[in-house]
């Protein structure tokens, strides 16, 4: 039988279990999982952290490690089980029929192997095919990735290719022997939005090309909409939820589905007046499962008695497309019930002027030979003429690709790098020069930062409640050590954390719950600035939605300034009153939420809102994707810098975008864009995207 001789499932999971086996206990990651992937169809596979979506996958590869085992169940491919197979068996159908990508690409390519060698050694080993022949594919794979210059990305070593680029070299080595089944592990979420939105368009087109079937393993339900056509919707190592995609989006039958939606900003949500509802409880360790449903104790819709009686199977939805579900209470629920609406908020008032910023610029001098020392001298232009200010008790939002220069802004705002030229005002001070060891404690305690990952920032030897005593030591806050606990105690509760957990050591937190300690740290001299620098991009859908409502309610009590540094579009929506588009050093454009989000648009915020994935089917976007990659700093194009990306260039006489920095055009009511576009071409931008009426 050949490769493509079969014409049943290519993929059939039947009732399967995987445990890990440690010395103290057998820990169940995977229970009962049933899941079916038809020739050429997409099964996305979503949950949060933990649920066991990865576990399935290393299970369908056969690769646990050795401490985990399949304990029930099947896992057939085209009708083989593979569960049974021996290991000869499966090396001759790992990589050339099952392929797999890896969230972290570098984690898949050889550093020390160029690009042309690594890919031609798939055919090679797999179908042994010559030299020649095994070059000739990995050209057409390597073009067909859409990769500029594809013979100089051969002789590439895999450090010389950007994140995005290495990306796509992992997914053409994955389709070089024209696999029947395509598994994805987060395979985009290192990746920038706009890069994303590329490799996601590419995942398709090559799918329908090959014919490959494709299990997408992902916790953001937007690119499952986009990628999918059916979807798994996992919890506590169970599926809860399986069907279309049409289906599970628009009549989802599990309250654990319906709770994802309702956690996270999709069109129409507000801060103020539609809060995001963020799911109660924590999720369960998997050797601390309740009895009956794992969604029980979180569920809105529990009984007592009922829901915790019995072990629950899946159960048909009738009359819709192999939809199920593992509820009792699905026939009785009203789904079409609106969410109990959180109380409103009132919209917290804007002050004064708190943060100024005019003309900064931050350059970085780096040696040509930097390793050795000699060669040219060359300039990072890491920030140029940035210029904002920030109001008291507001939230701007900071948005742009990696490169784009919003850390490195932060950092010279936070004492850790000075400005090349330009002011900073904190209130009435210059703070641009002053590097944080000889910034006074009021400015350093006023200016603080939340960082992205919660588990780097937290001291692991210490007890959480001693990293906040700490801090509040630092600031001079609290005249004795029993002052200094109870401001502790009071932080733990402005944080909503249980004041038990002063003496829990970081490790015995979940993500959330660590970030929630990073909050509370910053906050221990009465912040009055907070940076945030993509801090709930490291957490789930679920604990966003809480984290997010949490740093709202501080700002509403506290009057705090917020810059929020994120690249997630759909969140910034929600948050942020203002918005500050950055693009290689550049701000491209200034305004508030509302002004940013409809046009007209800068060219490149309309297709940074092209590229964020939705979970609504109702959104209609406008499909913009960027060719090529953010310039180097080191070496930045002529004249605009987006020029190199634009789809809009062609509009403008002449070759003003690639010989001159366009000018700040101020479109009316604090709105501003940098460009060279005129207002007829302003005024016939068409919208990104809509939403059709229910």
């Amino acid at each position: 039988m050949t490769k493509w001789d079969y014409d049943g499932p290519i993929l059939e999971i039947d009732n399967l279990s995987i445990s890990f086996f440690t010395r103290l206990r057998e820990i169940p990651a995977v229970m009962d999982f049933s899941c079916t992937v038809q020739p050429g169809e997409a099964m996305g596979l979503v949950g949060e952290s933990g649920c066991g979506k990865s576990t399935v996958a290393l299970g369908v590869m056969r690769d646990l490690g050795k401490n985990g085992r399949i304990v029930g169940g099947s896992i057939k491919f085209k009708g083989r089980d593979l569960t049974t197979m021996t290991e000869e068996e499966l090396r001759e159908i790992r990589g050339s029929q099952i392929a797999m990508i890896y969230q972290e690409p570098m984690a898949s390519l050889n550093p020390a192997m160029k690009i042309g060698q690594q890919l031609m050694e798939v055919p090679m080993i797999h179908e042994g095919v010559s030299k020649a022949e095994a070059y000739k594919r990995a050209l057409e794979v390597v073009t067909d990735v859409r990769l500029p210059d594809p013979e100089r990305m051969l002789k590439s070593y895999p450090h010389q290719l950007s994140g995005g680029q290495q990306q796509r070299i992992v997914i053409a080595m994955a389709l070089m022997t024209k696999p029947a089944l395509l598994i994805l592990d987060e395979p985009t979420t290192a990746l920038d939005v706009t890069v994303e939105a590329a490799v996601v368009d590419l995942v398709k087109d090559l799918g329908k090309k090959y014919g490959t079937s494709m299990l997408f393993i992902s916790h953001n339900l937007g690119l499952v909409l986009e990628t999918c056509n059916r979807l798994c919707v996992m919890y506590s190592g169970e599926a809860v939820e399986t069907g279309s995609i049409k289906d599970v989006f628009d009549k989802m039958r599990h309250p654990y589905t319906q709770a994802l939606f309702r956690s996270i900003p999709l069109p129409g949500a507000d801060k103020n007046s539609r809060p995001l509802v963020a799911i109660p409880g924590n999720f369960p360790l998997p050797h601390e499962r309740p009895p009956g449903c794992n969604f029980g104790p979180r569920c809105d819709y529990f009984e007592a008695g009922r829901c915790d009686a019995q072990e629950i199977t899946m159960a048909p939805v009738e009359g819709q497309d192999r939809h199920d579900t593992r509820c009792l209470k699905f026939t009785e629920i009203d789904w079409n019930a609106p969410p109990e609406v959180a109380a409103k908020q009132e919209k917290t008032a804007v002050g004064e002027v708190v943060l100024r910023m005019e003309d900064l610029r931050k350059y970085y001098e780096v040696s040509a030979n930097a390793l050795f020392g000699g060669g040219d001298t060359k300039v990072v232009k890491a920030n140029e003429t940035l210029s904002f200010e920030a109001r008291e008790g507001e939230t701007l939002a900071i948005v742009g690709e990696s490169g784009c220069g919003k850390s490195t802004f932060a950092k010279v705002l936070m004492g850790l790098e000075t400005a090349t030229a330009g002011t900073i005002m904190l209130y009435d001070n210059e703070i641009q020069s002053t590097p944080i060891e000889s910034r006074n404690t009021e400015t350093v305690s006023g200016v603080q930062m939340v960082f992205q990952n919660p588990f780097d920032t937290l001291n692991p030897s210490m007890t959480v409640g001693r990293q906040i005593i700490r801090a509040l030591e630092i600031f001079g806050e609290g005249k004795t050590d029993a002052d200094r606990r109870e401001r502790m105690l009071e932080l733990l509760d402005l944080v909503k954390l249980p004041r038990a957990f002063a003496d829990r050591m970081p490790r015995q937190l979940s993500g959330g719950q660590k970030q929630r300690v990073g909050i509370a740290r910053a906050f221990a001299g009465g912040a009055k600035i907070v940076v945030a620098d993509e801090p709930v991009s490291a957490l789930d859908v679920s604990v966003q939605a809480a984290v997010t409502d949490l740093l709202m309610e501080i700002q509403r009590k506290n009057k705090t300034t917020l810059l929020f540094i994120s690249h997630d579009l759909s969140i910034v929506r929600y948050l942020s009153d203002r918005v500050m588009v950055m693009y290689l050093g550049h701000v491209v454009e200034l305004g508030t939420t509302d002004q940013v989000f409809a046009p007209p648009y800068h060219p490149y915020t309309e297709a940074l809102l092209s590229a964020v994935p939705i979970a609504d089917t109702r959104v209609k976007k406008k499909h913009i994707v960027l060719e090529g990659e953010i310039p180097s700093a080191m070496n930045p194009p002529p004249g605009c810098p987006f020029q190199t990306r634009c789809r809009w260039k062609s509009k403008v006489p002449g070759n003003l975008c690639e010989t001159e920095v366009p000018p700040v055009r101020r479109l009316g009511n604090g709105h501003q864009v940098k460009c060279h576009l005129s207002d007829a071409d302003f005024a016939s931008m068409e919208p990104v995207i809509e939403v059709a009426a229910e």
